[in-house]
């Protein structure tokens, strides 16, 4: 499994400035591929070249070096590559719930104004409907004040 880093995570990774990281590109000791205009490293092929020599395990051999905890090393930073994936997924769907939920609001929001606008219209129809039957009730009132104050005007015009 290849795992590609950018040089400034490769480098807090594994604890070394990034002049020390270029220059062990140019050695070849570590794979690199640009994209989208990014260094990337392949993080587990350098992790050999990374673990310093045990003095016991070196051999006498130049053909024949062993590193002492190199499985342990690759081991680890698997697991760390691992985690730092779950940790990205966990952040996608994360990402992805709030922008769920952001649209569930901004529909919300929506449903609610369209609402807040037909009440407003309701209560501009009822105002309108009271001003009328005020009115008219005021009508209604002079009328029946003309109507009795001419009943009282005949009645006494009979006494």
């Amino acid at each position: 499994m290849q795992t590609w880093l950018e040089i400034e995570e490769f480098s807090k990774l594994v604890h070394l400035d990034i002049p020390t990281i270029e220059d062990m590109i140019e050695r070849g000791k570590l794979s690199v591929k640009e994209e989208d205009g990014r260094r990337l490293i392949e993080a587990s092929k350098g992790t050999s070249e990374l673990m310093p020599l045990s003095k016991t395990n070196q051999s006498v051999d130049a053909d024949v070096i062993t590193l002492e905890g190199a499985n342990f090393v690759e081991k680890t930073i698997g697991t760390i590559l691992g985690l730092h994936e779950k940790v990205m997924d966990a952040k996608d769907e994360t990402l992805d719930a709030l922008k769920s939920e952001n649209h569930f609001l901004k529909e919300a929001l929506f449903s609610m104004q369209e609402l807040y606008d037909e009440d407003r219209k309701i209560v501009e129809t009822l105002t309108k409907q009271l001003e009328h039957s005020q009115d008219e009730l005021e009508f209604t009132k002079r009328k029946y004040k003309l109507m009795w104050n001419k009943v009282v005007e005949n009645y006494k015009k009979e006494d």
